[in-house]
């Protein structure tokens, strides 16, 4: 019986990464109520308060609530003001998430 033999591969060209991350540093959500989303997030998925800012810490504009869970972590933010441009963005989608910021090696 005849056997059938494979050419040895190449190995491929090393490519070098033009944009070497080493992971996310947060997610902003826009939420219509971050209070409520970071106690839905702490009970249901264990997530640990981690931050607040808002009227209290003198952001007149927005409140926030950072939690996070082991290397992931949420900012959770919700606008006060009309004027705010988040809220465009949160009236005309419900919710959604405006920015994920990279960590990388300077």
């Amino acid at each position: 019986m005849p056997s059938t033999i494979a050419a040895p591969k190449k190995a491929p060209a090393t490519e070098t990464d033009f944009l070497p991350l080493q992971g996310t540093d947060y997610i902003e959500f826009y939420v219509g109520n971050a209070k409520q989303a970071a106690h839905f997030y702490k009970t249901a998925f264990c997530f640990q308060s981690l931050a607040y800012s808002g009227p209290k810490t003198c952001t007149n504009n927005r409140s926030s609530y950072a939690i996070r869970q082991n290397k992931l972590t949420f900012i959770l933010t919700t606008a006060l003001l009309p004027e705010n441009t988040n809220v465009n963005h949160s009236a005309k989608y419900l919710e959604g998430m405006m920015y994920i910021y990279m960590t990388k090696d300077n």
